[in-house]
């Protein structure tokens, strides 16, 4: 159940960082950080959505482990977009609080897997 969460709301995350990207690619004609934003913001749901399919629970935790690594990655691009003036504070907040809240429950799912595991 905690999953299907999760992955909702990373298909939410990854499909207004698509959006998002769009609007800059359109309007400010700027593709380096967009592009990588979107290949590490829809990466996330990916990874999540695959790990239901993991072969044992080493590679469900690799697999929400590299969702994660996506997630942090995601914040960079982001904070790199807000600091050079491509996206507003407001919006740079607001996904950067959805992307924190995808982190942490990504957290808590490796945590709790591990601990399962021992």
């Amino acid at each position: 159940m905690a999953e299907s969460i999760m992955l909702n709301k990373a298909k939410d995350f990854a499909v207004n960082i698509v959006i998002l990207c769009r609007k800059i690619k359109e309007e400010k004609k700027e593709s380096v950080l967009t592009n990588q934003l979107i290949r590490s913001g829809t990466s996330i749901g990916a990874n999540i959505h695959e790990s239901k399919y993991a072969h044992s629970k080493a590679d469900f935790i690799a697999k929400m482990q590299i969702a994660l690594k996506e997630c942090y990655e995601s914040e960079y691009w982001l904070e790199l977009l807000n600091r050079t003036g491509y996206i507003s504070d407001d919006c740079y907040k607001s996904l950067r609080n959805d992307c924190g809240s995808i982190r942490r429950m990504l957290i808590s799912s490796i945590n709790t897997t591990k601990q399962n595991s021992d």
